[in-house]
């Protein structure tokens, strides 16, 4: 491809008048590729003049190649790039943080009045607990994630269409029946990521005293997996031998590694793809996303392990009562509005090539969200007497927050000091709003050094002991 020298020597001077960095945008290159604006984007600046957005985790910049592209979003433009050197300057809008990589001792200091932040965050609450306290989340504008209450929703994520759904069902009944006489368990559990903060290895060990379970992954495992299928076991993709393989159970046991509302993997769409039923325990409100009330069985509903095992059993023995909770393959069964509004209503597609992906559709979301800032800025300059100042978006605690781990069977009362998990994730939970808070407090005292985080931190916690926090 034909590439232009771009010179964005006028880039404004930062906000701080100490610090005056070279234009990290000079003598950059951007390749002259086409881009598609939509409909009622009639944005004609060129890429010196458009709202700079800063994706700040080096290994997540949703284009190629290069570290900056220009975006024509539906209304309005931007300039995007992962080059960091444009953190300081006034064009850049906004940062883009992945959730996963966001640590409060990198974070980008001084936090600049004229900056927004946004969140990216698809994956479990695992993988970072300071985005589930209000301190944490409080600090980001704009907010990606699994939960449903957030700005830019990525709650079915895991569901391809409503297709993946109605597919036939990949097993027959008969043929599972016959399976369950020649020994074959009925119910499967593959999992090979233990000492999770969920801890379902130590439920689904209590509900194995009462029916059998096949387990083939590295936790509890019982049974050795078939030597073609062993790289597959543990991967979110669809093998084909793999699933054939999975899709002989009757019920496959479903429990994400994290408990929070709407968190949803593919866990538990696989199943209900294939034809077996989940037997769920993960988004406490799961129930709100599925196809009926009836093809799903949630771990939740039930007092204890063996409840659930006599539950499960009968339905095992009962054709006509398990065949209810594959009804949904019928598209007449589908009684969820919510599911299928939600399905028919998202802009970004899974493996759909006439949609974006979700990272491109979430940076247009801020692109047009940040047009719309800086106009509204604009106009209130321009005319305080006759307009009103922009109010900036905050997140709140539903957009994100997830509940302390507890423990998956029992009470945190009764395991023992050294117990693993008790020793891993209440710690981990708790630290993280300790980041969270001395995070927020660097920013309240404009702190350009994030390793000053500790010490921050620090003073909280005498503070606090002192009543004064």
């Amino acid at each position: 491809q034909k590439l232009n020298q771009l010179h964005l020597d006028v880039l404004d001077a930062p906000d701080r008048g100490a610090f005056q960095p070279q234009s990290a945008l000079s003598d950059m290159e951007f390749a002259s590729v086409a881009s598609y604006r939509g409909p009622g984007n009639s944005d004609r600046r060129s890429k010196r003049e458009l709202p700079i957005l800063l994706w700040w985790s080096g290994g997540l910049f949703p284009h190629f190649p290069g570290d900056t592209e220009r975006v024509d979003c539906a209304t309005s433009s931007c300039l995007v790039t992962s080059n960091r050197k444009v953190q300081l300057y006034k064009r850049t809008a906004s940062i883009i943080f992945y959730g996963t990589d966001f640590r409060a001792y990198e974070a980008p200091l001084p936090r600049l009045r004229h900056q927004t932040w946004a969140l990216f965050h698809e994956e479990s609450p695992m993988n970072n607990y300071i985005l589930s306290h209000g301190p944490g989340i409080r600090l980001f504008n704009y907010t990606a994630t699994f939960r449903r209450e957030s700005d830019y929703p990525l709650t079915l994520q895991w569901l391809p269409s409503l297709e993946y759904l109605l597919e036939p069902v990949a097993v027959s009944l008969e043929e599972k029946n016959r399976l369950r006489r020649e020994g074959l368990a009925p119910v499967l559990y593959m999992q090979s990521h233990c000492d999770v903060p969920s801890d379902r290895d130590r439920y689904v060990h209590e509900l194995m005293k009462y029916i059998e379970v096949d387990s083939y992954g590295k936790c509890l495992n019982n049974r050795p997996l078939p030597e073609h299928l062993e790289d597959t076991a543990t991967a979110t993709g669809e093998e084909p031998g793999f699933m054939n393989f999975v899709a002989r159970y009757k019920f496959h046991l479903a429990l994400e590694n994290g408990v929070c509302p709407d968190y949803m993997t593919e866990k538990l769409w696989r199943p209900l793809h294939q034809g077996c039923v989940p037997v769920y325990q993960g988004s406490p409100v799961v129930a709100d996303w599925m196809p009926n009330d009836h093809s799903v069985v949630i771990i939740d509903s039930f007092p204890s392990p063996k409840a659930l095992a006599d539950f499960l059993k009968r339905l095992d023995e009962n054709d006509d009562e398990y065949v209810r909770y594959l009804e949904f393959k019928d598209p007449r069964r589908i009684t969820n509005t919510r599911l299928l509004e939600g399905l028919d209503s998202r802009e970004w597609g899974v493996n759909d090539m006439s949609k974006p992906n979700y990272l491109n559709g979430f940076e247009c979301y801020v692109c047009e969200q940040e047009n719309a800032r800086l106009a509204a800025e604009r106009a209130y300059r321009k005319a305080p007497q006759k307009t009103q100042p922009p109010q900036r978006k905050m997140a709140s605690n539903s957009h994100m927050g997830c509940p302390l781990p507890s423990p998956g069977y029992g009470d945190i009362k009764d395991l023992p000091a050294d117990d693993g998990w008790l020793q891993i994730w209440p710690q981990d939970y708790w630290q993280s709003l300790d980041q969270a808070e001395g995070l927020e407090s660097l920013i309240r005292h404009n702190e350009s050094d994030s390793s000053l985080l500790w010490k921050h931190i620090q003073n909280i916690a005498v503070s606090r002991a002192r009543g004064k926090h």
